[in-house]
């Protein structure tokens, strides 16, 4: 009885196992698709309404009419004319935009076409208890204490600072692109950071960051 009882757990676990990454994988990607889809629903409900099309195909062509954009802007840019009108409008406007410089920092730093303006990743305990959040460290002060960006879930380019002492700041050796790569997917594969973490502690326990 016990050796059926480990079977069927041990089975009951293996399917966990395997199903869990590619249900989560599709609820992301239904999520993005949901997102993208709310962003375009006015081009799409136009097709619909002035083309009598279904509402995925709407979308698909949308979708595709937008890569498609993409692409040519890419070439376009690629040019010295492309990259000389590109650069002058986004110095003469873009760039006086609130937040638009961070934005491009971070989806340039996703794309590993950037270096990213942050020194360290860390966890940090900003209110003292055994709650650790995922931070960006942006400065360091001659105390030891740390200035620190807590980006939000699932948009890694809106958050908080905050300043802390140095035994609230867990650094964590891992880059920050995988720190944001799990920002920008609601925490999954976090899981590197906080072993990271949890071997800082046990290498130097009395003295954290």
């Amino acid at each position: 009885m016990t050796r059926f009882n480990n079977f069927i757990r041990t089975s009951m676990l293996g399917g966990i196992v395997v199903l869990m990454p590619v249900i989560v994988f599709f609820l992301v990607v239904r999520w993005l698709y949901g997102v993208l889809t709310d962003v375009i629903y006015p081009l799409t409900s136009y097709l619909v309404e002035k083309t009598a099309l279904q509402q995925l195909l709407a979308d698909i062509l949308v979708i595709a009419a937008i890569l498609i954009i993409c692409f040519l802007i890419g070439v376009f840019v690629k040019t010295q004319m492309g990259n000389f009108i590109i650069r002058g409008f986004e110095n003469a406007t873009l760039r006086h935009a609130p937040g638009y410089s961070m934005i491009k920092e971070t989806v340039m730093m996703f794309f590993g076409r950037s270096k990213s303006p942050f020194s360290a990743v860390a966890l940090v305990r900003p209110f003292s208890s055994d709650t650790m959040m995922t931070a960006f460290v942006t400065d360091e002060h001659p105390d030891g204490s740390y200035t620190v960006f807590i980006p939000t879930a699932p948009n890694p380019t809106s958050g908080n600072i905050y300043h802390l002492s140095r035994e609230c700041v867990h650094i964590v050796d891992v880059p920050v692109d995988e720190a944001l790569r799990t920002i920008l997917s609601c925490g999954i594969g976090s899981t590197n950071m906080v072993i990271k973490a949890g071997e800082r502690r046990e290498k130097k326990p009395d003295l954290i960051g």
